[in-house]
């Protein structure tokens, strides 16, 4: 069976369209109908039906579906794994991070890499976790470092629990708040504007079981957004206040220039990441680095 047959097959299914699967495979219309044709003809049985303007699978041609993206996928990572046996490097490195570890990991694993594996391509991006699992799933990426409490378990999803950083308010040094030298009540943090990133469902509960209906992240937050050292600018120069993982802070920001905020009762949460990787995927070479990079950087 032609292996280029099964990838015109998903194309098609991908795009719903002869003239799109076409585009996406750099080849003409009539060449990917004849490529569909030989398909159903070495087996035997129409695979698509083709009903007004729309194309749709038949019941066997589903079948064909599922079963075809699963040999396209290992046959890809038999080239991968060939690819990296053949050249004898350690690869390229595609990884996703949430905005927590981003703010981390980002930098100092980026200087790391040029520092000791120059020959390494390396390419990161923080965004949305439910986003990144999707790309993770479509081989743009190599591994993701995110909040678990995003990410729903699945057979393919292979997770590395990499256990929890205490979270907690941020504030300047000289903030108004650390007057007193005691513990603050949330309404009192609430005289002023609080700083977050986009919180999951369970840190939103959390927050509101500890602190009230007042600490609904949707009314209280009054600075949202992923890219934690902006936040934290932020809050360097202003009386802002920032709740999330409390390790960010001797990252992105210059020593004791901001501080933790105490609260009573103090927020009992933290941020739970994983290590998540594709569980039939051939892993380069190269995330061995990073798995051991991520280990020993990504704590309080």
């Amino acid at each position: 069976m032609n292996l280029r047959h099964l990838e015109h097959l998903l194309a098609l299914d991908d795009t719903g369209s002869f003239s799109r699967a076409a585009d996406a495979q750099h080849i003409t219309q009539s060449a990917l109908s004849r490529s569909i044709q030989s398909l159903e003809s070495e087996l035997g049985t129409r695979l698509i039906d083709r009903v007004g303007k729309r194309n749709e699978l038949t019941p066997f041609g589903k079948t064909v579906i599922a079963r075809a993206r699963r040999i396209v996928l290992e046959a890809a990572e038999l080239k991968r794994s060939a690819g990296f046996l053949h050249d004898g490097h350690l690869g390229a490195l595609r990884i996703g991070l949430g905005s927590g570890p981003a703010a981390l990991l980002m930098a100092p694993f980026l200087l790391h890499m040029a520092r000791r594996h120059p020959g390494v391509e390396v390419s990161i991006e923080p965004s949305g976790t439910e986003f990144q699992v999707k790309r993770l799933r479509d081989r743009e990426f190599d591994a993701l470092v995110v909040d678990l409490r995003r990410v729903t378990s699945a057979a393919d999803l292979h997770i590395e629990d990499l256990g929890r950083l205490r979270a907690g308010f941020l504030c300047r040094a000289g903030h108004p708040l650390l007057a007193s030298g005691t513990p603050v009540g949330f309404a009192q943090v609430l005289r002023y504007p609080l700083a977050s990133t986009p919180l999951s469902a369970t840190a939103g509960r959390n927050l509101i079981a500890r602190y009230g209906p007042a600490a609904d992240p949707h009314t209280a937050v009054t600075l949202r957004c992923d890219d934690i050292p902006a936040l934290l600018h932020a809050v360097q120069g202003s009386d802002a206040v920032f709740v999330g993982t409390l390790a960010v802070a001797r990252t992105v920001t210059p020593a004791g220039s901001v501080v933790e905020l105490p609260i009573n009762p103090a927020l009992d949460d933290g941020a739970h990441f994983g290590f998540v990787t594709l569980a039939a995927r051939t892993e380069a070479p190269a995330l061995a680095i990073f798995r051991r990079f991520v280990a020993v950087h990504l704590r309080d």
